[in-house]
Formats: C-alpha cells, structure tokens, sequence
C-alpha cells in the first residue's frame, strides 16, 4: 500500500507528490509495480515524484531504470548513512543527475556529507521550529513533512523550506483569515450559485449569475478554453459554454470553480486541487461499482462540497440548507454515513491501510488506480484555473 501525498511551494502551487508505504517501508516489489507500468508517471505529469526510502540499497540497477532523474527526487533516511558506502553511493547518484534529499536527522556525531545538502524533515513531531534561515538556499529545495498548521508553514518557509507537503492547507486559521476578509457579497453570490445548480436551474438564470460575477466569469472562461478541456472551438460567451460543453461539465466546474475566489494579487487556493482529487476519487469508486452518471455526479458532488465549511468557514448543516441535496449526499457531508460518507473518510485520512480499504470493499489495486486517476484530474485542474 502506498501513501500519496500532494506537495506545494511557498506561492500554493502543486510541485510534486510525494510517495511513501502507507505500512512499513518501500520495498523493491513495490517500486517495481509502482514504476514499472507507464501509467504513474504519465498520470502525475509534470509534476515531479518524490520517493521516500530506507536505505539507498533499495536503489538496484533494475529500480534505477525505472526511475527517471528529470523525474523522481529520492529522498533518503539519513539514518542510513551510517551503513558503509551509503553517503558515497547518494553522492553518486546526484552526479548521475538525482535530486537526493536526506530525510530527517544524521545519526548522532556524523556531520553532513558536503556533496548531499538538500534535506527533508518530518516536522509535525518538532517541539520548536528551526531557527529562522538554518537552511542553506543554495542547495534546495528542501521539503518540510507533516506541516499541519499555517503557522508551521510560515515557521517552515522561515527556516529555509520551499516545499511542504501536509494539513495546513485544511487549517481553520487560513479560513478564518479568507471570511475576515470577505465582505458577505462573494459568499452569497456564491450561495446562490450553488443553490441554482442542485435545483437544475434553467440556463438563464446560471447566465444571469454569472455575469454579475467578473471574477468568476473570467476563472470559467479560462476554464473551458484551457488545453485541459478545450472542446475545439474558442468559448467566448456563457452560452456557449453551456450549450457546447453540456450542462453536467458545466455543473462540474462550477463547482470546482466555487474554490478559485481568490485576491486578484493572491495565490492560488490550496483547497481546489484537494476538492477535486476528493470529488474524481469517489466518482471514479462510484463507476468501478457500477454506478450510473446521476450517481457518479452526485459521488463527485460529495467529494467536492465536503470542504464548504472551510471554504466559507459556516457550518455544513447552515450551507446544506438551501441546497436540496439527496439524502445519501447529506449523510456523506454531515456524519459521513452510508457508502459516500464511508469512501469521503478514506479520502481525508492521510494514507488508508489495506484493512481499512477491505472493510470498505475496495482493493489496494482499485484504489491506487482511483488515486492516479484523481491525482491526474486535480493536477489538471488546477494548472488551469
């Protein structure tokens, strides 16, 4: 079983993911059956893998092969450089054009090898921060692990870090910093909006919205003429969005769109890429179950809306209540009940277990395929909104 996890900079944007066994460490079995079809690679692209490992013995030649240097950053235990040749062979390796990171703290009276700079660290266990500028910028980027709050990524970013990889993009503290900023005007508006869109409204009315939003109506059209989803012809106005790209994808990126108010100097919101992975994630269980549309869109519905609270730092039950969702969506988004509620906690735990994924009927091979599919889905969206 292996843990996918999304790692962004300093300015919010997807750099990598960052890949490590969700039980146990990385073997060559599952390297092997990780790298060896084309499809991870492909699936993620162009954001780079990070792989976290034991030792640098795990990097054969057969491993090698399949891990491309312009691709995959290795990052290794630093414990393991206590192992005879290992600090030699890492040097080696970033010579052959690896980006090598040592992860976590040297064993005790080794100094760092001058050849391998780059570090990564688990810091959700750190009784203190690093002191501010510990890190040498001339040989990043350095990945911080486990950032949970913002205020442990502003510490991180001071420290030196430029990637992150954790929770702090679902803190309260970053909602609460976008409600004191708002107005009330953009999260009624919005309201509105997806309210128009669980009723089924008539095209008019989602135009007329539309319009009165110059934020929204810019992220769209950007949207819909994005290579991503471009339908072959320029969209220039809403009605031809709705008409030639059909009301379910239109639905679909409305509320994908939903995460993309931002300052027009800001960065991008962390919470879009994640709302959508959700939303691909259950859609794509919900057709491997033999789902039809309606209830793919509506597992992708729930994916997607199970971060409102936080986007609009308002109960869920409160934001719900104008929406008419079916019953199954509601009892996903309030108490995670029923087969929705069940797939929405795998979503949100950081690396579900082979036992947790059998109780929910689903097998390692479904889900990491769900998972490419999803991670592929989000990248795309939000390189384009």
């Amino acid at each position: 079983m292996v843990d996918i996890r999304s790692v962004a900079n300093a300015q919010n944007e997807w750099v990598a993911l960052l890949l490590r066994a969700a039980e146990g460490g990385l073997d060559d079995p599952t390297l092997q059956a990780m790298f060896g079809p084309p499809n991870l690679l492909a699936a993620v692209a162009p954001l780079d893998c990070i792989v976290l490992l034991d030792s640098p013995a795990l990097l054969t030649p057969p491993i090698l092969k399949l891990l491309p240097p312009n691709r995959v950053v290795l990052a290794v235990d630093a414990r393991s450089m206590a192992g005879e040749g290992a600090a030699k062979r890492l040097a080696e390796l970033q010579m052959d054009g690896y980006r090598v990171l040592l992860d976590g703290d040297l064993p005790e009276g080794m100094s760092r090898p001058a050849a391998l700079r780059s570090v990564s660290r688990d810091v959700s266990s750190d009784a203190e921060p690093l002191p501010p500028g510990s890190l040498p910028a001339l040989f990043g980027p350095h990945l911080a692990r486990g950032v949970d709050t913002l205020d442990a990524m502003r510490d991180c970013e001071n420290a030196g870090f430029a990637w992150f990889s954790g929770r702090y993009a679902l803190d309260d503290a970053g909602a609460q910093d976008a409600a004191r900023q708002d107005d009330g005007t953009t999260r009624r508006r919005l309201l509105t909006m997806l309210a128009l869109l669980a009723r089924d409204a008539d095209s008019r009315e989602l135009e007329a919205q539309l319009k009165q939003d110059p934020g929204l109506s810019f992220h769209l059209l950007k949207l819909v003429n994005s290579a991503a989803f471009s339908v072959g012809a320029q969209i220039t106005s809403f009605g031809q969005a709705i008409s030639r790209i059909g009301r379910r994808q239109l639905q679909r990126w409305l509320q994908l769109l939903l995460y993309a108010r931002q300052h027009p100097d800001g960065p991008p919101n962390l919470l879009l890429p994640i709302a959508a992975r959700r939303g691909a994630v259950l859609e794509e269980l919900c057709k491997r179950d033999g789902g039809d549309r309606d209830e793919q869109d509506m597992a992708f519905m729930a994916g997607v809306f199970s971060l409102l609270d936080r986007l609009f730092h308002m109960p869920m039950a409160e934001l719900l209540l104008d929406l008419n969702l079916p019953e199954d969506v509601e009892a996903a988004l309030l108490v995670r009940e029923g087969r929705l509620g069940q797939r929405l906690r795998l979503c949100e735990l950081p690396g579900p277990g082979r036992a947790v994924l059998e109780a929910a009927g689903i097998d390692g091979l479904g889900w990491w395929q769900a998972q490419l599919h999803a991670y592929h889905w989000a990248i795309q969206v939000a390189r384009n909104v």
